[in-house]
């Protein structure tokens, strides 16, 4: 009988890619691949992709911060979604009878470990400086957690193992002419990538849009703008592209990119580390979120990798400003990154896998 691994985890990208990233050596191990996600997450489009990988959907249940009545309404009744979710997950585990399960955090990873408990190997894997609310739950279900941040260690004591954070290998296998013939680039000018996230970020858009004069003069800009984000105002301009999602591309789109603009989740940090891509940081602020990208964006410009500007600081001309400043130094950032720990964070999360499997 061949091993079996469940892997779950999503509500964003980020939470989906490094996922992505081992399927390859878990294939090669000869893992049967089945994964766990909600019926309408982003999870199900980007594992749809795969034909070997057998998909599950649960329901699930979202903590929501702050203390208003719509909050208060909405966690209550996501309880007992999250109660019908373990039912969901145990049937599911009890049928697929995992050797391991590898979470990826999000709220949906949590019906799913609970469940696994004493069933098979659970790992789980934080990408963030700090642990989330389900990966800190699912904590407390884990044999071993693999983690971004060596000082991350310290809040999973005798189960926390540094890894690094799992890249899609292929994404270091760009072609800078395929990726200026995707975009239409003469690649005459240097070349701007700004990301939001897979869920697009309102205010880096708002702020491209108001320096678009400046931003065009000086560089060539691919804008990963969020699903349902383009503005079709902005589609005559010369030397700017929307582009609401990239799959396929996004390798070749890295290799001709010179300059970045992004959010700071763990999982485009990561790659920008990994791409040696000099980047402007703009982390969610600490209203909108558990202040996560905040210290990973904190800790990317203390190792001199990034430039963080926090959002309440960004407008037009800071945002322009900036960039300049970054291009021109640009070598200063690469060279920094270049020096940092190379060990492939897949080989290091694969090992944590097999370390219990005979």
């Amino acid at each position: 009988m061949g091993k079996r691994i469940v892997l779950t985890g999503g509500g964003t990208a980020g939470h989906v890619m490094p996922i992505i990233a081992l399927l390859d050596e878990l294939r090669k191990e000869g893992f049967e691949l089945h994964f766990v996600g909600t019926e309408d997450g982003i999870e199900h489009s980007l594992m749809s992709r795969y034909d070997d990988v057998s998909y599950h959907a649960v329901s699930s249940g979202k903590f929501r911060r702050g203390l208003s009545f719509g909050n208060i309404k909405h966690n209550f009744v996501d309880v007992f979604n999250v109660l019908k979710g373990i039912k969901q997950a145990k049937r599911l585990i009890a049928e697929i009878k995992p050797d391991v399960v590898f979470s990826k955090g999000g709220y949906v990873s949590v019906p799913v470990v609970m469940a696994a408990k004493n069933k098979a190997h659970i790992v789980i894997h934080e990408c963030d400086y700090t642990p989330g609310l389900a990966n800190k739950i699912a904590s407390r279900y884990a044999d071993d957690i693999c983690v971004s941040f060596e000082d991350t260690l310290d809040c999973f004591k005798g189960k926390g193992v540094y890894t690094g954070t799992p890249i899609r290998r292929e994404l270091l296998s760009g072609d800078r002419s395929a990726g200026l013939e995707f975009l239409d680039f003469d690649g005459k000018k240097p070349i701007l990538l700004i990301m939001g996230g897979s869920l697009g970020a309102k205010a880096i858009n708002d702020a491209v849009t108001g320096a678009m004069d400046e931003l065009v003069s000086r560089f060539d800009i691919v804008h990963i703008c969020g699903k349902g984000k383009r503005k079709d105002a902005l589609e005559s301009i010369a030397g700017y592209r929307q582009i609401e999602f990239i799959a396929d591309e996004l390798k070749d789109v890295f290799a001709c990119t010179d300059v970045m603009l992004t959010r700071a989740g763990a999982n485009a940090v990561f790659e920008i580390l990994s791409l040696a891509i000099p980047a402007i940081l703009v982390p969610l602020p600490k209203e909108v979120s558990r202040g996560d990208q905040l210290k990973n964006a904190a800790y990317f410009a203390r190792k001199g990798y990034s430039v963080e500007v926090e959002q309440r600081e960004l407008d037009s001309k800071r945002l322009v400003d900036e960039l300049t400043k970054l291009y021109d130094n640009r070598k200063k950032y690469i060279a920094a990154m270049t020096k940092a720990d190379g060990a492939d964070a897949v080989d290091r999360v694969m090992d944590v896998i097999l370390k219990k499997k005979g």
